[in-house]
Parts: C-alpha cells; sequence; structure tokens
C-alpha cells in the first residue's frame, strides 16, 4: 500500500486558520487530498476524461517489438498507395540525399604533419582520397547486387529506415575481374533480421547483445520471411565485427529511448490518420463521381414502355438484366407503370473538403517533423510565411544528412579509403601503427545538394552579407 505523507501546516495554512478556522480547515482538507491523488491531474485514474487512458507500460523494447510487423505491413501499404505517405516520405528523402552525399577529405593537419610535412602535401593527399572514393562510388559495383552506385544506395538506405524502421548494411569483401576494390556493401530488409529458432535471452529481434546491451552479433535470414516460395528458411550469425575490431554490419536506426533494439517506422505516429484520410479522400472521390452520373427516367403508361438507352460513350457488350440499374454517363432508361424515382444528390463536391484536410495534413506535418507548406508543396502566402517554412524545415533536413553521414556513408567511407590504403592507391604513414593517426587520416565532411531558395537575389546578398561580418565563411 502506498504511503501517504500528509502535508504540514506552513505560515499560510497557520495564518489563514487564525483569521478563519473554517476557510484553514479546508485549505489544509483540499492539500490532503492532492496529496492522496497526487500532483498531476493527467495521471489520475477517477478522472472520467482518463480512466480508460492505459497506456502500455516498460521499456522501449516492451511497448514496440510486438507491434513493428504490423507497423512496417502498414507503413508499406500506404508508401505504395496512399498519394500524402509517398509524399511525405518522398520530400525528405530528396531533400536529405537528392543526388547523393559526396565527401570532403578533411585530414588532422596537426596530427598528420610528422607525416605530410607541407600544406601542398596535405591537399594533394585529400584530393587523391577523395577521387579514389569518388572511383568506387561511382561504379555499380560498390553494390554487392551490382545494381546501384553509392548516391542511389544512400536514398535506398534513407528510405527503408523511414519506412520500416531501420535497415542494415553489410560490408562484403568479394574480387572481380576489372575491379579496383573488393569492398562492396549489401543492404538487408530489416524482416530479414530476426530471432532465430530456439534462440537465447541474449538475441532480440535478431540483435545479439552482450551484458552491456552493445551489439555482438546479427541473426540474419537467408530470404524474407513472407517469401515462402524461395526455399527453406535458415538464420546465419552475422558478427557485428571482425577479428580487427572494425564494423562490418552497420544498423541504421533512430534510437528513441535508452535500450532501444530496433527502429519505429517514420509514419508509425500518423499511420491511422494518413489512411482514414486516404479513405476519406476516395470517399469524397467515389461521390464526386457519382454526381457527375446523372440519369434520366423517363415515365410511361405504355405497356411497352421505351427501351433502355445505351449510356452515351459506353458499349452494349454485356447483358443486361431489367432490374438493373446502374448510373452512367447521359444515360436514358424506362420505367413501369405507376413506378417513380428520387434522384439522391450527394451536394459534391464537397466545400468543406479542403480545409478539413489541410487542418488533418497539419497536425500530420507536425508529427514528420514536416511544415504544411512542405508537406503539400503549397506555397500562397507571403514571401516570408514561405521563407520560415523552408527554414523550419531545413533544420530536420540539415539534422537528418548530418546523421545520414554518420550512420551510414562514413563508415563506407573508412571502409574503402582503409582498403586503398591497404592495396596502395594511397600512401599514409602510420595509419596501420597507430589508431590516432588511422583517424587523423579518415576525416570528412559530407556535403550535400544545397537548400532551396525562394527569392535567390535575396539569399546571395545575405549570404555575402554574413561573410563579410565574419559570421559564416563559403563552406558554411
Amino acid at each position: 500500500m502506498k504511503k501517504i505523507t500528509l502535508p504540514p501546516q506552513n505560515f499560510f495554512d497557520k495564518a489563514i486558520s487564525w483569521i478563519s478556522p473554517q476557510a484553514g480547515l479546508k485549505r489544509w482538507q483540499a492539500r490532503t487530498q492532492m496529496a492522496i491523488m497526487g500532483g498531476y491531474t493527467g495521471a489520475s485514474k477517477k478522472r472520467r476524461q482518463t480512466q480508460t487512458w492505459n497506456p502500455a507500460m516498460g521499456s522501449g523494447d516492451n511497448v514496440s517489438l510486438d507491434d513493428l510487423p504490423v507497423l512496417r505491413d502498414r507503413s508499406r501499404d500506404l508508401l505504395r498507395n496512399a498519394p500524402l505517405a509517398v509524399g511525405a516520405v518522398s520530400t525528405v528523402v530528396t531533400n536529405v540525399v537528392g543526388t547523393g552525399l559526396k565527401p570532403q577529405a578533411h585530414i588532422d593537419r596537426t596530427i598528420l604533419k610528422q607525416y605530410l610535412k607541407t600544406d601542398e602535401a596535405m591537399e594533394a593527399w585529400e584530393n587523391k582520397a577523395e577521387r579514389i572514393f569518388q572511383v568506387w562510388a561511382e561504379s555499380r559495383d560498390c553494390d554487392i547486387t551490382r545494381g546501384q552506385t553509392f548516391a542511389e544506395m544512400q536514398a535506398l538506405v534513407l528510405r527503408s529506415c523511414l519506412e520500416s524502421g531501420d535497415v542494415f548494411v553489410l560490408r562484403k569483401y568479394k574480387e572481380r575481374v576489372g575491379n579496383a576494390f573488393g569492398t562492396s556493401v549489401q543492404i538487408i530488409e530489416a524482416d530479414r533480421v530476426a530471432d532465430p529458432t530456439n534462440c537465447n535471452d541474449n538475441i532480440i529481434a535478431g540483435v545479439e547483445i552482450d551484458t552491456d546491451g552493445a551489439p555482438v552479433a546479427y541473426h540474419v535470414a537467408n530470404r524474407h520471411p513472407d517469401d515462402h516460395d524461395k526455399g527453406t528458411l535458415s538464420y546465419a550469425r552475422v558478427p557485428a565485427f571482425d577479428n580487427s575490431g572494425i564494423r562490418q554490419m552497420l544498423h541504421i536506426f533512430t534510437r528513441n529511448r535508452p535500450g532501444m533494439t530496433r527502429g519505429i517506422p517514420y509514419l508509425a505516429p500518423v499511420i491511422e490518420s494518413l489512411k482514414q484520410l486516404d479513405r476519406y479522400t476516395e470517399a469524397e472521390i467515389m461521390a464526386a463521381v457519382i454526381s457527375s452520373m446523372f440519369t434520366i427516367f423517363v415515365k410511361t403508361e405504355s405497356d411497352e414502355g421505351l427501351k433502355p438507352m445505351v449510356p452515351m460513350g459506353a458499349e452494349d457488350t454485356a447483358p443486361a438484366r431489367n432490374s438493373d440499374y446502374k448510373l452512367s454517363p447521359g444515360a436514358i432508361l424506362d420505367l413501369q407503370p405507376n413506378e417513380a424515382i428520387e434522384i439522391a444528390d450527394p451536394k459534391r463536391p464537397n466545400q468543406a473538403f479542403d480545409g478539413f484536410v489541410q487542418s488533418i495534413l497539419r497536425q500530420i506535418g507536425v508529427a514528420l517533423e514536416l511544415p504544411f507548406e512542405i508537406l503539400i508543396k503549397h506555397f500562397t502566402a507571403s514571401y516570408s510565411a514561405a521563407q520560415a517554412a523552408l527554414v523550419e524545415a531545413w533544420k530536420t533536413f540539415s539534422s537528418r544528412r548530418k546523421w545520414m553521414a554518420s550512420q551510414f556513408c562514413q563508415p563506407i567511407y573508412e571502409m574503402v579509403i582503409t582498403e586503398a590504403i591497404a592495396r596502395g592507391y594511397l600512401d599514409a604513414p602510420g595509419f596501420f601503427s597507430d589508431p590516432f593517426v588511422r583517424a587523423a587520416y579518415l576525416g570528412a565532411e559530407w556535403i550535400g545538394p544545397p537548400r532551396g531558395q525562394i527569392d535567390q537575389l535575396k539569399e546571395i546578398r545575405a549570404a555575402a552579407y554574413r561573410v563579410n561580418l565574419g559570421v559564416s565563411t563559403l563552406s558554411t
């Protein structure tokens, strides 16, 4: 039983009680009741508004792992069939990755001055490293399936992470005739990393962890679990690090809570809203289509009546029963004697449709960190409002771009440059003997497509003014 500590009387309690004992008693009773009930009404289970609100409790894994398969499937369905969902994810991918993030090598000149004596030598080393990585990145052989360049893989990795919650990237080494490198990359969909049969407690959703919660290995299926026509399902244990301590499996996701093992789809908070909005839109379209199909019925007292006329523009190919009445553009149908008809008027298009949809989209945009104007690509407000929307959206895009660079691009760059040095394409004294020297050689900054501009002349003048004041540089 919860132990309740009654509140002691403070100076105000005593003063009020001295002036009015009845008021003082009521004040003390109220304070005692607050101590029993708690200080936050949002935590109360006795209020009518919240008494049926019983959220799931537990760790991040406890409240998410059981729901992940359904969340992924529904997220993917929206990205196949719901235009708003497709637009939201595509907007993020286009603005974060675009034509691809490219590295600008930035070695640590303070550490490497003992090996590369002059600034010219350091700059030459950086330029050569960029050219070598470009050769690897622009070849489709960088993909183990030989289907994508590195820029295209960036877009696929980000899209898969947004769609499924996380994605896995495995470093592979395969010598191929005519290739300058053996390093390649395999992208593994989230569903393929799962618990094998009779797994132990150290394996959580396919991720094997140690006592610190750090990944030790990943259990990867030989095919997608739902592809039943592609042979027997089996799992392979892939170590997270190789024998030299270099990471060989990248698990790319955003950790929203400490201790989370797997990621949550980007659309998870708004899946229901997007689905309902998609259904509502489809219903409004159907209502408008039906409203446009105005049918004329002719009533006659003759026994023969009028023969049904073929709808204008339609072909009379399918037999129809006399009892079948279907709305069609320009149809004229006869009625039997003493029969009447009432024309339903759905009053479409609905005048409130656009305002309601925009209201829901604003809430969806808040959850996805996409301003309303960016979400629907609709700029009808003032220049200042449109500029504010772009600035706010760019905060999200630049943050995700930095995350993308650290999670995927930089580790792959380090793998390729390490192989280039091992093969002798780059001369890097001390690289394999000193970890600090190795880190100094592998420094890079990732640059992507610039932020969009509404008025380029104003933007250029503002940028030049910042540079002249010294608060910005040409690179930032």
